[in-house]
């Protein structure tokens, strides 16, 4: 019978977060969307990994690192199906799944060059919906254009 080991063994975080549940192809996106590619603190990340519900995930774990209600938008819009689970003392003090916010303020800009956002230095605004298909657009306040996923560009 053979012994060998399937499963690679990460060390627990004390104190931190850990953002699971990441679709695999926008692990990197939410990486440098938190800035935490150039974090000082120990982050472990991986992708393309076996999940169950699915397929094939992402996941970071971040130590000392609790995020606020801002970031945890930031995570809504590129890893919607992602579930934030704080650890604290090596055990999970809180786990939740991230939230659609109903409108998003100052963290993304608008598509439209010719929004005003773009021209003069007016704090942008969003209101987030859903097309028939179930995507996430988010509509301008301001030049109520609609912009898709594709088109989201960070501020």
């Amino acid at each position: 019978m053979s012994n060998k080991r399937t499963e690679l063994k990460v060390s627990a975080i004390r104190n931190g977060t850990v953002i699971d549940h990441i679709p695999a192809d926008n692990t990197f996106q939410v990486l440098k969307m938190l800035n935490l590619d150039e974090s000082n603190r120990q982050i472990y990340f991986g992708t393309n990994l076996d999940s169950k519900k699915f397929g094939k995930k992402g996941i970071i774990k971040i130590s000392g690192k609790f995020f606020e209600e801002e970031e945890i938008s930031k995570i809504a819009l590129v890893a919607p199906s992602a579930t934030l689970i704080e650890i604290k003392d090596y055990d999970v003090s809180k786990k939740e799944s991230v939230r659609l916010p109903e409108t998003v303020e100052k963290i993304v800009k608008c598509f439209n060059p010719k929004c005003v956002t773009n021209i003069q230095h007016i704090p942008t605004k969003f209101t987030v919906t859903q097309d028939h298909k179930g995507n996430m657009k988010l509509a301008c306040h301001y030049c109520e254009k609609t912009m898709g996923e594709k088109h989201i560009e960070f501020l």
